[in-house]
């Protein structure tokens, strides 16, 4: 039981991640279009 628990704990690390920087990239992706639509900078 206690293989099960720590190879979960180890295997949900790389999905939480994976799952940040998709909506990490998808923020920034969003944000770009806006300024180009709107004919800003990005920074």
């Amino acid at each position: 039981m206690q293989t099960l628990i720590l190879g979960s704990y180890v295997l949900i690390w790389p999905a939480i991640t994976l799952g940040m920087l998709g909506l990490i990239g998808h923020a920034v992706l969003r944000d770009f279009r806006e300024a180009k639509r709107s004919n800003s900078d990005m920074v």
